[in-house]
């Protein structure tokens, strides 16, 4: 007589349900994997945008921001004496009593915002700015701060955030890439802070040249083919697909083939734009002095910032351009004053040229400015010389300006010596989610199934800062 006991159905059944379970996760990984390829539901707003693109502008090293744009009186009066308070547990390395800053503040616009002597170009700019003083992260080294800010993640391999984005919108202009970074710096996390890791691979940035090239060198190689002619490569290509197509009969779905055929498809529709957009000769005499481009310390970031204004115009939804002065950077253990002096005139026309010229043709309204470095500073002084500061990144300031935000505003704020964000904190996952709901996109809901769950670019936090949203 069969035993029809209720131990015995399941354990007579448990292959089936296992079988049943591991068929639906790879039905599930599978739509995933291939929603990103495709332009379906993923790909639309989730709610009306208030910005078009985003154009990054990233000083790596991490600016002062006691010595930039988050004054600090209190600071200046008690230069010398100890920090009254204790410092953060974990700290890169050890430092002394409070340093005042080199620099005077001085107040600019209807707002009345006090900016440093450092960025008096930027600082006639400040009505357009939305200055977040209260930012803050988790990690004190360069390498885990650079990828936290890019890819939300300090430890993992993830997907940037200019890859997220791209994911989620697609493009504007099929004839040029829709993530593109200027002169990345190959240090500190690398490719991976503008890659996409996980995400079908055509979502990643393309670079154009990197930090130790000059910006005149920062081309797309072998853009043009010398050999074949576009018909000839046409034909290439359309073969290609052909065996490929033949290929995916066979074997089902496959996002890494997909990505690869886009990565061909786009190279090829590139040749018709790519050497326009980049032909910087077109732009007028007074434009280029506008950027800076006709003075030796500021022309390589102003040809940065006039490539970025040009790929915006076209379409490219996220442009990234780096400041990353190889000798210098903005990263001043010591020779503080000459570091930032050298840093700030190098990037200080530039910006404040790419924001009135925004602004004059329009694209402002609709074009996203970012810009900050992975930490700020500590208020206390390192090295006997007292011409230098530590990684802070317990409070530092970052900016925004353009499409969706409060304009000629400081938002939040560092205690009285700027070593702690204290009122109305923004978190990096943040100043993620704002940036992607200013795009249209929800953060929780921009996800993606890898390795047996959902992934998004805000990880498991993250909250919409309203407070800077027009």
């Amino acid at each position: 007589m069969i035993n029809y006991s209720r131990r015995n159905q399941l354990k007579a059944c448990c292959a089936g349900f296992g079988s049943l379970a591991l068929y639906s996760l790879l039905a599930e990984e599978a739509r995933a994997a291939t929603s990103g390829i495709g332009r379906d539901a993923m790909s639309l707003p989730h709610f009306p945008a208030k910005a078009k693109r985003v154009i990054f502008m990233f000083m790596k090293g991490g600016p002062s921001h006691m010595d930039t744009f988050d004054y600090k009186p209190q600071l200046q009066k008690d230069d010398g004496k100890p920090l009254p308070f204790e410092k953060p547990r974990v700290q890169f390395a050890p430092t002394g009593d409070l340093l005042g800053s080199p620099w005077k503040f001085k107040q600019y616009g209807e707002s009345g915002i006090a900016v440093s002597e450092l960025f008096p170009h930027v600082a006639e700019c400040v009505d357009d700015l939305c200055i977040i003083n209260s930012m803050h992260g988790s990690n004190p080294a360069h390498g885990g701060a650079s990828m936290k800010l890019h890819t939300g993640s300090d430890v993992f391999v993830r997907p940037s955030m200019g890859a997220w984005i791209t994911y989620g919108l697609g493009t504007e202009n099929e004839n040029l890439p829709s993530f593109i970074t200027i002169c990345p710096t190959l240090a500190h996390g690398g490719t991976q802070n503008w890659g996409s890791a996980f995400l079908p691979a055509n979502f990643a940035g393309t670079p154009l040249g990197n930090a130790s090239l000059s910006s005149e060198q920062a081309r797309v190689k072998y853009v043009k083919n010398a050999r074949l002619s576009l018909e000839a490569q046409r034909m290439q290509l359309n073969l290609i697909q052909k065996l490929n197509q033949e290929f995916l009969e066979t074997t089902g779905p496959d996002s890494t083939l997909d990505a690869r055929v886009e990565s061909f498809e786009l190279a090829f529709r590139m040749q018709t734009e790519m050497p326009d957009a980049l032909d910087l000769t077109q732009e007028t005499a007074k434009t280029h002095q506008q950027y800076g481009i006709d003075q030796e310390t500021t022309a390589d970031f102003g040809r940065q910032c006039l490539m970025a204004r040009r790929f915006v115009e076209r379409g490219v939804r996220f442009v990234q351009v780096t400041h990353s002065n190889t000798e210098v950077q903005w990263d001043q253990h010591g020779s503080l004053k000459k570091g930032h002096e050298q840093n700030a005139a190098e990037v200080d026309k530039p910006i404040a040229g790419l924001l009135r010229d925004l602004k004059a043709r329009g694209l402002l309204d609709e074009t996203l400015v970012v810009w900050g470095g992975e930490f700020g500073r500590t208020p206390t002084c390192q090295g006997e010389t007292r011409d230098g500061r530590d990684h802070n990144p317990e409070g530092f300031t970052m900016w925004m300006a353009g499409a969706g935000i409060k304009t000629g505003i400081r938002y939040g704020a560092t205690d009285e010596y700027g070593y702690y964000a204290v009122e109305n904190k923004v978190h990096l996952h943040d100043l993620h989610a704002t940036i992607l709901h200013l795009m249209g996109l929800d953060h929780l809901r921009l996800t993606y199934r890898h390795a047996g769950r959902d992934f998004r670019l805000t990880d498991v936090a993250g909250e919409v800062v309203h407070g800077i949203i027009a």
